[in-house]
């Protein structure tokens, strides 16, 4: 039997990807903050000491959250205007 997603609600799908965005984006930010820390130089060129970027580190996965946040809400809104233009996604399913 052939079906077709109609709508996606924007707010609660954009809600739970970006959660999974920001959790995923962890096995990526661990090892980056793990050479950082080791591999900065402590002065720049001119002998000015340097500080090591801790709101980059700490804003990364919330930037991350909140940008896929908002491009699925508007990858949601498209796809609902555009579902009356050419149709939904079509998926299969059987009876067991």
């Amino acid at each position: 039997m052939k079906k077709q997603i109609k709508r996606f609600s924007p707010h609660q799908t954009a809600k739970v990807f970006a959660i999974l965005t920001a959790i995923g984006s962890l096995p990526m930010f661990l090892p980056i903050f793990a050479m950082s820390v080791f591999t900065m130089p402590t002065v720049d060129p001119f002998g000015n000491p340097l500080g090591f970027p801790w709101m980059m580190f700490a804003g990364f996965p919330v930037m991350y959250l909140f940008f896929s946040y908002l491009s699925i809400v508007i990858g949601c809104w498209l796809y609902n205007f555009m579902f009356a233009l050419i149709g939904g996604i079509e998926y299969e399913t059987t009876e067991e």
